[in-house]
């Protein structure tokens, strides 16, 4: 089964944004609906998460305004890739980090 690609976002309290992507090699061949599944069950009100809790890189910019920018990153999607992994920790690492997270909705 092919890697997994976990695409998130930083957006700043002006809509600027900053993309990033981590692949995931998946030897234990998770199905993606089963990462799918954990993730959207532990995002905040549907769409956001705390990057460190994550333990995904942060994206905020190098200035931050505190009447405008929060400290939440926002999910955007997971998809299979053939691209070779670009994380240390594999895929079932990762989702055992998110299940020891608490559901905050």
């Amino acid at each position: 089964m092919p890697n997994i690609k976990f695409n998130y976002l930083y957006r700043d309290g002006g809509n600027y944004k900053n993309f990033n992507s981590i692949v995931f090699n998946n030897p234990q061949n998770i199905e993606l609906s089963a990462l799918n599944d954990l993730i959207r069950s532990k995002l905040i009100s549907h769409h956001w998460f705390y990057a460190d809790q994550w333990q995904v890189p942060d994206l905020h910019f190098g200035s931050w305004d505190n009447e405008l920018d929060h400290t939440f990153h926002e999910f955007e999607n997971v998809e299979y890739t053939d691209k070779a992994a670009d994380s240390e920790m594999d895929l079932a690492s990762f989702m055992y980090i998110l299940q020891t997270i608490a559901n905050i909705t």
